[in-house]
Parts: C-alpha cells; structure tokens; sequence
C-alpha cells in the first residue's frame, strides 16, 4: 500500500458577471420550481392585462362611436381640432437597477433579446508528499497538477435569448500545462427551449450529461478544490459530457419532481467509460472503432429528482440517476452505471446573508464495465486500478491464459460532503471518498468569499490512500 498526501490552495480570481455561486446555490432543483413559478405567474399576469387592454379598447371604440354621430358631426369635429382626445397611457418601463460585481454583463438587448458574458478564473496553488501527484493519482481536468502554481480554469460563459422560444449558452475553457503550454476546449454550447407546453423543456447541443449533482457543475461552483475521485474514475478527468439531446417534464406534483432523459454520441474522452478509444478508459484492452451502427450504440441517460421541505429551515433533494452505452473494449461490449445522490441543507430562520447554514450532500455509484475479448494482450503492461490511481506493474492487465477471455468489473463507490457556514464568509467542510478495492480519501476543506466582489479562496488538505490492484475474469 502507498500513501499520497495532497495539499491544495486555490484562490478563484472571478471577473465578470455570473452570479458568484457560493455553497447556498447548490439547490438546482429548487430554483428550477421557483424559476417555473414565477414564468407562471408571470403568463397569468400576460393574460390578465392583456383582457384589460381589450376591455378599455372596447370602451374607447364605444366612445368614439358615439361621438361620430351625424347630428354631432360638426360638433365633434370642432371639439376634436381643439380638444383632441388623451392618449392611454402606458406603464412606464421598469427603472434600471445599478450594476454590482455579482450580476452579469449584459452586452446588449433588443426587447426579450439580451445577451450575457463573464470571466471566472481559477489559480491553484498547491504541494505533495509525490513528486508529480498527476502520476499516482487520476486527478480532474481542473484539479491542481504540479507543486506550486496551476492554472486549470479560466472559464468564459455567455448566455442569452435567442428569440421568445430559445435560450442560448456556451462555456468555453483555457487551461495551462505543465509545460505552459495553453489547451482550449469547447465545455458546453447547447440551446434550450422555454415555451413547451406541458411543462417540458428541450435541450440539444453539448453539454453535461444531467447524472447526479456534482457531474453537471463547473468547477467555479465547487465547494472543494478539486473533483471527487470516484467521479473521475466513472465518467474521467472531463466529467460525463457529450453531443446530444434531453428531454425533461416537470411533474405536476406539490412538490418539485422533474424527469429527465439525456440521449448522446458517448464518444470520445468526454465519454471516457463508453465508446473512448483511449487505453486507460478501456481498462488495458486495445480499444476498437465501433463507430455508430444504429440507436443501441447511443448513450442513453435517464434522471429522477424530488425536492421536499422538511420544515421551514430544511430542504432535501434525492435523485437517482443511469447511464448506459457501449464501450471500445469489444464489438458487443457494454458498460452500465448506476448513482443514487441526496442532499440536505439547514438554514436559520434568522440567516443574514446566506448563514449560517449546514449542509451534507452524498453520491453512490455502480459501475459494471463489460471487457470484450483482447487477443493482442502481452505479459507487461499498464493499469488502472479501480479508485483512480495508476500503476505500472510488471504482470499483465489480464492474464495471457485469459487475453480471450471476456472480463467484467464491477465498482461500488461513493462520496459524501459536509459543509457548514457559522461565521461571516468563512464555510468550512469535510468529503469522504470510498471505494469497494480502492481508493479512500479525505478532504478538509475551507472557504473565504470576499465582501462586494467575486474573488474568493478555497483551501484544501487529502490524504489519499491506493492499495493495488486486481482483475479478474468472468
């Protein structure tokens, strides 16, 4: 057994203008009801206006008529050139609100059009036990990479109304490697509906594959530094995110409950347990081209979540999530993963500003990747373990009497979070990482939030525990 300690410092350098996202924001579902709401209330209001509109168009007509009369007509016509008739008044446009650091920049608008940008910039700062920690441990896209300085984010958002039907958003991503080097990647750019009948919504382009909680956030929302390990070890350093479609409902229910069911490409890094053609995410097997032959090869993504408040003071959301799709390591293989996730969040009656509050968040996942058959297996190689660590080890991923053989892994994991603000802008918060075979980490956590600005700082302490690793065949 190996043991890694990984101290983390990051500082988020936040310019722009999205909203910060500090730990009172996680609850997506409630402000989703709430969002519905209000759209509701605000038709209603539509309507009901509109009616009067009509009402006091009528009236004046009415009028009108009546003073068109013929034994008037001279009459009117005189009071008319001299007297002519007040205009309806209209309501008078809504005053402008000053602008502050937390809202974003607007860069233009045109009636329901508008268009939004901002810039969050991440800087870690961070050291180890390990001389490189990016080699014995599988690390997020965005987490700290090196000793010393890391810059893993730098994040432009933008959004807006793309007509009375549509909304637009697209995420775009620098980071800087090891070597300085600068990678730009493409996060998210996907539109979505917003008059759908029946409470649906549709949503097609790339983005975040809607499995549990914390695979859809960006990283300037985290509580933590860095991305969970049994997160990164189901769905990659990238998170589950790819080219496609969702469909969701919002059920008429008196509590929020909202279905979802995200159909993608599953391919590629961004798919990293499917169709990825990348060795490590087939697990040493020399991954094939499947391509797409037909809908089965597709990913398939369905979602249940429920909101609930437990008293004033208490929400919890519960959720259940799937995934399931093909993967490269064979011509009929398949990989299916299975999460359940909660979270739970106390607020004072008499909170100022967002505390004090606690809240503990928890994710479970299942994993079955099914290996198809590698006959150009070798004795010597390169694993990966099941909890996020690498290993070069002297035997083979799978045993030369079984290079034929069809393999299945099974992985049982989970994460679970507390988080707490009891003090003006400091959280602290603690996660733990288990893993069936693997890893198991701890992290404490602290956050600080700057009055009247989006800059703030998030420390981080882990210590990671790897034990080797062990295949076996089906």
């Amino acid at each position: 057994m190996k043991l890694g300690k990984v101290l983390g410092l990051s500082a988020a350098l936040c310019l722009g203008a999205l909203p910060l996202a500090a730990q009172e924001t996680n609850n997506v579902e409630q402000l989703k009801k709430q969002l519905q709401e209000l759209q509701q209330k605000f038709q209603k209001q539509q309507a009901e206006q509109r009616q009067q509109i009509e009402a006091l168009q009528k009236q004046l007509e009415a009028l009108l008529l009546q003073q068109h009369k013929p034994e008037q007509a001279a009459a009117t016509n005189q009071s008319s050139a001299t007297n002519p008739a007040p205009a309806v008044p209209f309501p008078s446009p809504p005053v402008d609100q000053p602008w502050s650091p937390s809202q974003p920049i607007s860069l233009g608008r045109a009636g329901s059009a508008y268009m939004n940008v901002s810039f969050d910039a991440l800087m870690d700062f961070g050291g180890s036990t390990a001389r490189d920690p990016s080699a014995r441990l599988q690390l997020g896209d965005h987490d700290p990479i090196q000793r010393g300085f890391s810059l893993r984010n730098a994040e432009i958002a933008l959004d807006g109304a793309v007509d009375p039907y549509l909304k637009g958003f697209a995420n775009i991503v620098f980071k800087l490697e090891k070597d300085q080097s600068t990678t730009v990647e493409l996060e998210e750019t996907y539109l979505q509906s917003v008059t759908l009948p029946a409470n649906l919504q549709l949503k097609a382009g790339q983005f975040f594959a809607n499995f549990g909680r914390q695979n859809a956030q960006h990283p300037h929302v985290w509580e933590f530094v860095d991305q969970p390990l049994v997160l990164n070890r189901a769905f990659g350093p990238d998170g589950l995110r790819n080219i496609g479609g969702q469909l969701s409902w919002l059920l008429p229910t008196p509590f929020y409950t909202e279905v979802f069911l995200g159909v993608l490409n599953g391919q590629g890094g961004t798919a990293f347990s499917f169709r990825n053609l990348e060795v490590d995410g087939n697990h040493g097997r020399t991954p094939i081209d499947r391509g797409l032959r037909g809908a089965g090869d597709l990913l398939y993504v369905p979602r249940i979540a429920s909101s609930f408040d437990l008293t004033d003071q208490q929400t919890l959301v519960v959720g259940a999530s799937a995934a399931f799709g093909p993967n490269d390591s064979g011509p009929h293989s398949r990989t299916e993963v299975y999460g359940v996730d909660a979270y739970w969040k106390w607020k004072s009656a008499h909170a100022n500003q967002g505390f004090p509050f606690v809240s503990w968040q928890t994710e479970a996942l299942y994993e079955r990747f099914g290996a198809g058959e590698d006959v150009s297996a070798v004795t010597g190689g390169f694993t990966r373990n099941c909890c996020g660590a690498s290993n070069h080890v002297g035997s083979p991923v799978f045993a030369a009497s079984s290079s034929a053989a069809t393999m299945v892994r099974s992985t049982r994991a989970t994460f679970s979070a507390v988080t707490a603000r009891a003090f003006h802008r400091i959280s602290p918060g603690i996660r733990a990482s288990f893993q069936r075979s693997g890893s198991n980490t701890i992290t404490i956590m602290a956050s600080y939030s700057a009055p009247n600005t989006r800059s703030g700082c998030r420390w981080n302490f882990s210590s990671v525990r790897t034990p080797p690793t062990s295949f076996k065949s089906s």
